[in-house]
């Protein structure tokens, strides 16, 4: 499952507080949708919490939000549900301080075994995808790599989620109706579910409606609707 969290700062607005308060409340929202998902066998989870995009923000918004990561990454939230820790994103454009605390976690929390939780920072999908075209250039150069190594396969097996599957599920909060440059490739056969509620105020509830709206959906992949009636009878016996 993957999740884009958007609405925090139209959240916070409609109360008249200060656009961090809205990020601040996501941040437990986070801690909350996390057990839910570990209680129901959601093994990998995985959040947009900061664009390439988002460091055009205004400064203070930005260095509000960096603080609040540091902040919220409470190691005990993810030893006591069992989950693992992991970023995907250009990591070194963030703050010093932000990276020892991603790094910190990440290998404190290892050997966690029930979900996996990866937050999406400093990341967009364009970044990515320049990121493995300059990597198979030069290899290409050094004569390491061939036209003919490359297959779907080997293209998903550079990307930075390749230790875990596709998304099946991705759910937008916040009534907006795109992908915002977020896992692109990953999601080419993902089912979207998108929702008026801000991300502040998406509790277990709303986290359910999602997850029964997916399963009342047919994932076909190109087949027809007979096609996978016949491939699910067939798998059965």
């Amino acid at each position: 499952m993957a999740i884009i969290m958007d609405g925090n700062g139209r959240w916070a607005k409609q109360r008249g507080l200060e656009r961090i308060h809205g990020h601040e409340q996501g941040g437990e929202i986070v801690k909350k949708i996390t057990a839910e998902c570990v209680r129901i066998g959601v093994k990998y989870l995985t959040l947009y919490t900061f664009s390439t995009e988002n460091w055009n923000r205004p400064e203070a918004e930005v260095a509000g939000l960096m603080k609040l990561v540091v902040d919220s990454l409470e190691e005990e939230i993810f030893m006591k549900n069992n989950v693992r820790f992991r970023m995907i994103g250009d990591e070194p454009r963030l703050p010093q301080d932000v990276q020892d605390c991603i790094d910190q976690l990440s290998s404190r929390t290892a050997q966690n075994t029930a979900m996996t939780v990866t937050i999406a920072m400093s990341y967009s999908s364009r970044w990515e995808f320049t990121q493995v075209v300059k990597e198979l250039v030069n290899e290409a150069n050094s004569g390491k790599l061939h036209a003919d190594d490359i297959s779907e396969e080997y293209l998903s097996g550079r990307l930075l989620t390749s230790y875990m599957p596709d998304p099946d599920l991705l759910i937008r909060t916040g009534g907006e109706f795109r992908l915002s440059n977020y896992l692109l490739w990953q999601c080419a056969y993902s089912e979207l579910y998108f929702c008026d509620t801000y991300w502040p105020d998406f509790d277990e509830e709303e986290l359910c409606k999602a997850i029964l709206n997916y399963q009342n959906r047919e994932r076909r992949y190109g087949l027809t609707s007979e096609q996978v009636i016949n491939q699910s009878e067939t798998d059965v016996e």
